[in-house]
C-alpha cells in the first residue's frame, strides 16, 4: 500500500527537513509539496492525496483553513504540524490523525505512519465492502438482503475516540471503555483506570459506537457488553449488571429485551 503524500509549509527548510526523516518509509511517496493555504486547497482537490502533512502557521491561509477549504470532498488524512504546542486541542477538533511538534522527532514521525496505515486499511476495507455490494446487488440480490446495513461492523464505528480533558487531549481506545453516563450535553466515560468528560450528547456518542458492543441499557446509561460479567435481577422487571470492575448499572424495564439479546 503506498501512502500518497503531499507536505504542506511555508518554510522550505522544514518541507526538505520532514522529506529527509520520510525516506527512511517506502511505503511514503512524497506526490507534491505546497508553500501556503491556497496552494494546498487546490492541489489537494485535483491530486487527491491519502495523507497530508499540514503546518499550521502560515500566513493568509492557516493549517485549519486548509482543512475547512476541503471539507466538500472526501478529505485525506491529516497530520498537523507545528511549533506550537497550544494549537495540539484545535488539531484533534479538527480530526486530525495526530499532530507533530518542529523539529519533527523520528519516532514520534514512525507512530503517527503506523496510525496512518492502520486508518487507510479501515477506509480502503470498506470501500472494498461497498463495491462488492454493488456487485452483489445485481447478480445476487437475496444475498445483499442479508448483509449488515451501512457497512455495520467494519470500519463504520470508532476504534478510538479523543476527548478533551481538564485542558488536556486524551486518546481512549473505544474496547477500554467500560460504560458511558449521560449529564445533560456531557458524557462520563469510564475506563478501568480512569474517567473522562466528553462533551457530546449522548444521541450522537451511540452513532459513534458498535451496537453489537454498546448498548443503551438506561435512558443514563451506555454499557460495553463485552465488559458484563454477572446480571442480577431487581425488582419491577429491572436488572443490574455487574461489570469487570465491580460496577453495577440498572438496566431499566425498556432497554432489558435489548440486552437479554446479548447477555443471555
Amino acid at each position: 500500500m503506498t501512502i500518497r503524500t503531499i507536505i504542506v509549509d511555508d518554510e522550505k527548510l522544514a518541507i526538505q527537513g520532514l522529506m529527509l526523516r520520510l525516506e527512511r518509509f517506502p511505503d511514503v511517496e512524497i506526490i507534491d509539496t505546497c508553500s501556503n493555504g491556497r496552494e494546498a486547497i487546490r492541489k489537494i482537490k485535483t491530486e487527491k492525496p491519502d495523507l497530508v502533512f499540514l503546518d499550521i502557521q502560515m500566513p493568509g491561509f492557516d493549517g485549519f483553513s486548509v482543512v475547512k477549504g476541503v471539507m466538500e470532498i472526501e478529505p485525506p488524512l491529516i497530520v498537523f504540524v507545528t511549533a506550537y504546542q497550544e494549537h495540539a486541542v484545535r488539531a484533534f477538533e479538527a480530526n486530525a490523525v495526530n499532530y507533530l511538534m518542529k523539529p519533527v522527532d523520528e519516532d514520534k514521525l514512525a507512530d503517527t505512519l503506523e496510525r496512518v496505515r492502520t486508518r487507510l486499511a479501515e477506509k480502503r476495507s470498506a470501500e472494498e465492502a461497498e463495491k462488492l455490494k454493488t456487485v452483489l446487488a445485481e447478480v445476487a440480490p437475496d444475498a445483499i438482503e442479508a448483509m449488515p446495513e451501512d457497512g455495520e461492523g467494519t470500519a463504520r464505528y470508532e476504534k478510538l475516540i479523543n476527548i478533551k480533558d481538564r485542558g488536556q487531549i486524551f486518546r481512549v481506545d473505544v474496547d477500554s471503555i467500560e460504560r458511558i453516563e449521560a449529564a445533560g450535553d456531557y458524557m462520563c466515560i469510564y475506563t478501568a483506570d480512569n474517567s473522562l468528560i466528553l462533551r457530546e450528547t449522548m444521541k450522537d456518542l451511540e452513532r459513534r459506537l458498535d451496537p453489537r458492543v454498546f448498548q443503551r441499557v438506561h435512558r443514563s446509561w451506555i454499557v460495553n457488553l463485552n465488559q458484563v460479567r454477572q446480571v442480577k435481577p431487581h425488582t419491577n422487571g429491572e436488572c443490574f449488571l455487574i461489570l469487570e470492575s465491580g460496577a453495577d448499572v440498572k438496566v431499566s424495564r425498556s432497554y432489558r429485551d435489548v440486552v437479554a439479546r446479548f447477555v443471555h
